[in-house]
């Protein structure tokens, strides 16, 4: 279908299904079944996307952060899962967001720089952004509508994402990163495994 200068590659026909979709079936048909994780990116906070697609075929632990919250100390468990899965295809990601209890106090690359100064982490970090309701970032909308019973009460909720894009679990934020759960779930999902 050719491209279309309002609605971009997709076309008008394929933005009209989609909004009827949503329309019909709420957020759930909207993103349920019918999107992988990789039509997502986030704004990254020197400017860009980090666009999922670009780790297409990998999996990938998305984590909503605070760098003032009880939980922050997770940000080493994160930091050795990146460390013990990175070289075999695990991307983690770490989301600041705001939603709870305003415990992300900075902007921009301060939020970074306070991560890798504090904790060692040396894996993504992307822009503060919200995680819930309905200002919350899509791929948030996506996973909400995916495992509607298990989203962020918290900060440093964990969602894994699949090598084929789909969400293949989620895990609350008083579930550390090493817990055991999480490390065959990501060892599964692993190139090899």
């Amino acid at each position: 279908m050719p491209s279309s200068p309002v609605f971009g590659p997709l076309g008008r026909r394929h933005a009209l299904i989609l909004l009827g979709a949503a329309l019909a079936g709420g957020t759930r048909g909207a993103f349920a079944g019918e999107t992988r994780a990789g039509a997502f990116t986030f704004e990254e906070p020197e400017g860009g996307g980090l666009a999922l697609a670009d780790l297409a075929g990998k999996p990938i632990l998305v984590v909503n952060t605070a760098t003032a919250c009880g939980y922050a100390g997770q940000f080493v468990g994160l930091q050795g899962l990146w460390t013990r899965f990175g070289a075999r295809g695990l991307t983690v990601i770490a989301v600041p967001s705001p939603d709870f209890g305003n415990q992300e106090p900075l902007d921009g690359v301060a939020i970074a720089e306070a991560a890798r100064k504090n904790h060692g982490v040396t894996f993504p970090i992307v822009g503060k952004t919200h995680v819930k309701g309905p200002a919350a970032h899509p791929f948030y909308r996506w996973a909400a509508a995916e495992k509607p019973g298990a989203t962020p009460g918290w900060n440093f909720h964990k969602y894994l994402v699949g090598r084929d894009g789909s969400l293949v679990g989620a895990y609350p934020h008083n579930t550390e990163p090493n817990d055991p759960r999480i490390v065959t779930a990501i060892a599964g999902e692993l190139p090899g495994a």
